[in-house]
């Protein structure tokens, strides 16, 4: 055996668990690990400026690919507590990050010690895991069983809190004899998935609901597969959005009452039968539970048993693995179509794939100030199939779901149930740090750029590229649009003259100084016919120097993005595309209809 410190046996166990890509900022109590990870060489370390910006930085380096684990590391006190947000938006979505956080010495826990807080009860609502380690040969047990936790079944976060002298007192430990824990999901059995298949074959007009689940199963090219051999058109959630590409011919269009398609909601409304895959049957995508399952059957597939009938009950739900789940389905729906006792559902797609023609929102607007969906159309045009986007929360992210396209998983990564404002910054950087040399394009409104602004000199000092494009209409405008029922535009506008920028005319923020003080380049946009050179300029910068660029859009002041209450009382402020030039940029033309 070898002797070390605890904090020497924690990092090696990081590395041989493949947790190598840490954000955080180090801190008296947490020193101790902060050397470990000097003396180990294996884990590569990004500087934040904010605790809370590191963990949303975790959070996006988890999101980016398959099998990726971030870590947020803190001090004592403070940092603990700056973190919980981000535990909550990975806990939200079911996301693995690993938090560990310094702590004052075992002995002083209950002495109100300076930066001493009970962090393990503080996090344990939003974690799979809180454990502040007394013991320092239970390090590496501990360690062992985050790892374990965060893949097994719904992933989650873990936090991992260790007081000082625990970090430095030494244990016997050898990293060669340290083993990963097993992670064995549940998988549906052959009998579950002929059930299931004999539900759908029983129903004239089936759907597909495919959740985050399915990416987090690194199953999307099996689901496309499944509605392949099916026959069958997919919805994917928000959290799913690429588990089938937008342009693929049995890609439905999401459904809800925000980010939706107007074409997603009338194909829902028009099934009688949902195989949901990894969703949860979030709120946003439902609306009212007796609305969305009237005259439908149900089968719910999830991983976790307990999410099964949590919103409402299905004919017949599956505790599964969403990719155990897709392979059962898709064993069963081959032999049946070699059978040729598979239903043909040619008509039922044509007629799902001519409501996504017909049924579209306008883009094309030529109007000054721009308004929001010229971005859109003009952002689908400049990045193509191989973009990542990265947003929250906001009217931009409702629009940007509403008129974006995406071609790939996590090619949309979105904190979607917590949305956070703020996150969009700092989680893009992760992502850039999850997709080396990739397009990142991230989506914000005013509001969410200001929070947690700074991160943006965590990309130029670690030379993290991708574009911010920042749509600014001086306002907290989801807030605005929802206090219209009150009648009131209260504490909302962002608007103030600007004595250092008159050039903002009224904007208030000069976001562009802001950027460029912190590294950064920028642009600023004012006319529609501008965006296309803004963009690709925005792109020559971020090659050549190698940071952020940042792309501030001004906006109308005022837009009210659709929405409604129901899938079928959605309310569209805004025209509706009437020819193919008012949605150029459309999965499918108008002029096809």
């Amino acid at each position: 055996m070898t002797r070390m410190r605890a904090v020497d046996a924690a990092v090696a166990i990081l590395v041989k668990e493949g947790a190598t890509e840490a954000f955080g900022l180090p801190g008296a109590a947490i020193n101790p690990f902060y050397s470990a990870m000097r003396a180990n060489g294996g884990i590569r370390h990004t500087l934040a400026r904010h605790v809370e910006g590191a963990s949303h930085m975790a959070d996006g380096y988890t999101r980016a690919a398959d099998g990726n684990i971030g870590i947020c590391i803190g001090t004592s006190g403070p940092a603990g507590t700056d973190m919980i947000t981000g535990l909550y938006a990975a806990w939200a979505d079911s996301l693995p990050i690993l938090c560990i956080t310094g702590q004052a010495p075992v002995a002083k826990l209950h002495k109100e010690d300076f930066q001493a807080v009970d962090i393990e009860t503080i996090a344990a609502p939003v974690t799979k895991m809180a454990m502040t380690v007394l013991e320092p040969a239970q390090v590496p047990g501990a360690f062992q069983k985050a790892f374990q936790l965060m893949r097994l079944g719904r992933p989650g976060p873990v936090l991992l809190d260790l007081p000082i002298d625990v970090q430095q007192t030494e244990i016997e430990f050898d990293i060669d004899a340290y083993e990963p824990l097993p992670v064995v999901n549940p998988a549906a059995s052959r009998v579950q998935a002929e059930k299931a298949l004999d539900l759908l074959v029983a129903h004239q007009h089936p759907l597909i609901v495919s959740g985050g689940g399915v990416i987090n199963a690194g199953a999307s090219d099996r689901l496309v597969e499944l509605a392949d051999v099916l026959g069958v058109p997919v919805v994917p959630t928000l959290m799913g959005w690429g588990t089938i590409p937008d342009d693929h011919p049995l890609n439905a269009g999401m459904v809800g009452l925000q980010t939706a398609h107007r074409y997603g909601n009338q194909t829902l409304l028009a099934s009688d039968f949902v195989l949901g895959i990894g969703n949860r049957w979030a709120n946003r995508h439902t609306g009212s539970v007796d609305k969305y399952t009237a005259g439908r059957t149900f089968v719910h597939v999830d991983v976790e048993p307990t999410q099964i009938g949590r919103v409402f009950a299905p004919d017949l739900g599956i505790v599964s693995d969403a990719g155990a789940a897709i392979d059962a389905f898709l064993d069963v729906a081959r032999e049946r179509r070699a059978a040729g006792t598979l239903p043909d559902y040619g008509g039922w797609a044509d007629e799902v794939r001519a409501r996504k023609a017909r049924l579209q929102r306008k883009t094309h607007f030529d109007q000054v100030p721009i308004k929001p969906q010229r971005v859109y159309q003009e952002m689908n045009r400049a990045f193509g199939p191989d973009v990542t986007y990265v947003t929250t929360i906001g009217l931009s992210q409702i629009a940007g779901a509403q008129l974006l396209h995406v071609f790939g998983a996590r090619k949309w990564i979105n904190a979607a149930q917590a949305g956070p404002l703020g996150w969009t910054g700092p989680a893009a950087l992760g992502v850039v740090r999850g997709k080396p040399g990739e397009t990142v394009v991230a989506l914000s409104g005013d509001y969410d750029f200001q929070f947690m602004v700074e991160e943006l000199a965590v990309g130029a000092q670690h030379h993290l590229p991708y574009i911010h494009i920042v749509v600014n209409n001086s306002y907290l405008g989801l807030i605005r649009q929802s206090q219209r029922p009150f009648e009131m535009d209260y504490h909302v506008s962002l608007a103030f003259e600007n004595l250092n920028s008159p050039e903002t005319n009224g904007y208030g923020v000069d976001h562009l100084k802001v950027a460029e003080g912190l590294g950064c380049k920028a642009i600023r946009v004012e006319r529609p016919e501008d965006l296309p050179g803004a963009f690709a300029d925005a792109q020559q910068l971020m090659a050549q120097f190698q940071v952020p660029v940042v792309v501030e859009v001004i906006l109308e002041r005022v837009t009210n993005v659709a929405m409604g209450t129901e899938l079928d009382n959605v309310n569209e402020f805004e025209d509706l595309a009437l020819t193919a030039d008012d949605a150029p940029t459309a999965i499918l033309s108008l002029a096809q209809v």
